[in-house]
């Protein structure tokens, strides 16, 4: 992927930087809160070399790149003054429609940053929990100190995080709310836990765990976001800088203890408690549910709204029985795609699907399968939730819970090791890998033929004829680079007149001074480059003239070039015009060739994009 064009792209898309009003990015995907949706190029956009889909959930516009988004939205960042070091939306700028969209992209803002830091911590502390209950490691030993503290650290003090991420979201000072989340977990607070008779300038509180808390610290720090623009704007200039701080810890911490933090325990309490009931009462009902349901939570962007479910339980529980039919959704999902990868006869497909079971069953990460793949051809994705609903159902009757937060993949498995049944864990996954996977391949799906990609829809490019002749294949061309596709894919044209005209609207990428070729770009990314001639750069210029030069705007029917064609000729040159897609890693195929008589205008082929959107074929 060019990152740079990619970013450019989806730039463009979007209305441009004047329709952008924020934009944060999460694991796959870049999140636009954009100022008219209805200026969004979609069709664009897919067509975007480098992305795989679009969305509009959570009140967000939201563009699916996959494990590449952290370099995209690097490059975003270069070209506009957006991206690159924004972290989250800030709540001025987060979507105003219903709660349920506004909740949504508040936690998506505040714990997208942390997301992979969480994860990667918790994929160590699951590895540990392996080593200890397969007897790899004594927990007496300094080493497994050192290990456990460097995995449990992060989600242990997690309000310090939340306190930075949410300041950012809220527009508050991030030290002060460092300061207030850092009282909060303070080594000599911990033990006031569940001790009696503790009084604050004799008002009586309950002292409660804010280790790994989520609540408390969100809803302080978005008090504090209106206590300092109440503050700033009543105190003096000359002591506001260091007294608004002051008096903002010296409330809130107490706040905090006294009432935020005794409330918002007893409202965790009761949403653990549920969730415990559910999966006690009635485990494979939950299981089924999480199984079933959580991909089409990620295909809306609507599964940001259970993180903090996953956290509320480990505080409350510590552990996470919601985790594990997630495991099951989504290997069910990456099962899918790897019986597509088995099945299908079409080449491109097949090439787009191995990746796709390896991101899913390795990383997670799911977005390329769904929606390149499995969600285009519709049963594999069908066949996935069947496999998630048997999976999670499975898992979650055995009692299967994670101690740790991680994103649910194949490498994260340990996080579930020697919690619950593992009889029921194993059966679980066997069912949820082997069910989609086995449905896939023997019941099948719509198969694209090999030509039904092409012509494509707004994702491959429409090259029509630079030049009046007879249209011949590129194998016929006496060089055996371009014969043999060494520059890339296209066609040849053996010309019946002298003249050279822009096969599609481009910015002209390369005039060479002798006249003999020239490069041209697409706005999409495709770069052709068209050779009059074989060997004809020895003419040194003789013959030719040129009608544009490097950088120039043309639009397609331009002249480019006019030569003489029985002087040429009679030099002793080949005429034979290769017109090729240089760029095969962006666009490695051509379709519909033409062959036979063909003047300057008419379609000469279309150059196929490396895009997922095929599979929709």
């Amino acid at each position: 992927m060019d990152y740079s064009k990619t970013a450019a792209g989806v730039l463009k898309g979007v209305g441009g930087e004047q329709n952008v009003q924020s934009v944060v990015h999460c694991a796959t995907r870049l999140r636009f809160v954009l100022k008219d949706e209805a200026k969004a190029d979609t069709a664009a956009i897919k067509a975007t070399p480098g992305v795989i889909t679009t969305a509009q959930a959570g009140g967000q516009y939201q563009v699916v790149i996959g494990n590449d988004v952290p370099e995209v939205f690097a490059e975003l960042g270069k070209i506009s003054a957006f991206g690159g070091g924004a972290t989250s939306t800030p709540a001025q700028d987060a979507p105003k429609g219903n709660l349920l969209n506004r909740f949504i992209s508040m936690i998506s803002a505040i714990f997208t940053p942390l997301l992979w830091a969480l994860a990667g911590t918790g994929l160590l502390k699951a590895f540990l929990a392996a080593a200890v209950t397969f007897g790899w490691i004594d927990t007496a030993t300094s080493t497994y100190t050192v290990l456990n503290a460097l995995s449990d650290a992060f989600i242990n003090f997690l309000p310090l995080a939340l306190a930075f991420t949410a300041a950012r979201y809220f527009k508050a000072s991030e030290f002060t709310s460092f300061a207030i989340a850092a009282a909060l977990v303070y080594p000599a607070i911990t033990p006031l836990v569940g001790a009696e008779g503790l009084t604050f300038f004799g008002i009586p509180f309950t002292m409660v765990t804010y280790v790994s808390s989520v609540i408390p610290i969100i809803i302080v720090v978005w008090l504090q976001s209106h206590a300092e623009k109440f503050l700033y704007a009543k105190l003096p200039s000359a002591v506001r800088r260091f007294v608004t701080p002051m008096i903002v810890v010296l409330i809130a911490v107490p706040l905090v203890f006294v009432v935020i933090g005794p409330i918002s325990a007893i409202l965790s309490g009761w949403i653990g408690t549920g969730i415990g009931w559910v999966f006690t009462t009635v485990p494979w009902i939950g299981g089924a549910i999480m199984g079933g349901l959580w991909q089409v939570f990620v295909i809306f962007g609507l599964h940001w709204g259970l993180v903090p479910l996953f956290n509320l339980e480990y505080q409350t529980t510590g552990q996470i029985l919601l985790v594990a039919p997630v495991f099951a959704a989504v290997l069910a999902q990456a099962a899918a795609v790897a019986g597509v990868w088995v099945r299908t006869r079409n080449k491109r497909l097949k090439s787009l699907a191995a990746p796709a079971t390896l991101s899913g069953f390795l990383a997670g990460i799911t977005e390329p399968a769904i929606y390149g793949i499995n969600l285009p051809l519709k049963r594999p994705f069908a066949f996935g939730i069947v496999g998630g609903v048997l999976g999670g159902a499975l898992m979650s009757a055995g009692g299967v819970f994670s101690t740790s937060f991680v994103v649910p993949s194949g490498l994260a498995l340990p996080a579930l090791f020697g919690n619950g049944s593992m009889v029921l864990l194993a059966i679980g996954l066997g069912v949820a890998i082997i069910v989609p996977f086995l449905l896939t391949v023997i019941v099948g799906f719509k198969d694209p033929e090999e030509d039904a990609v092409i012509p494509a829809e707004s994702t491959d490019l429409a090259v029509l004829s630079p030049i009046d002749g007879t249209a011949v294949p590129l194998s016929e061309v006496p060089d055996a680079a371009f014969a043999e596709g060494g520059l890339g894919q296209g066609v040849a044209i053996v010309p019946s007149s002298g003249a050279l005209y822009a096969p599609f609207d481009a910015v002209v990428a390369a005039a060479f001074p002798t006249g003999h070729a020239v490069g041209l770009r697409h706005e999409d990314g495709a770069e052709l480059l068209i050779h009059i001639g074989i060997d004809t750069v020895k003419l040194g210029g003789q013959h030719f003239s040129l009608k544009v030069t490097s950088g120039q705007m043309v639009k397609a029917g331009d002249l480019l070039v006019e030569f003489d064609l029985k002087a040429i000729a009679a030099a002793g040159y080949d005429l034979t015009t290769p017109v090729v897609i240089t760029n095969s890693d962006l666009y490695p195929a051509v379709g519909l060739p033409a062959t036979g008589p063909i003047a300057h205008g008419d379609p000469l082929f279309y150059a196929i994009a490396e895009q997922p959107a095929l599979a929709a074929k």
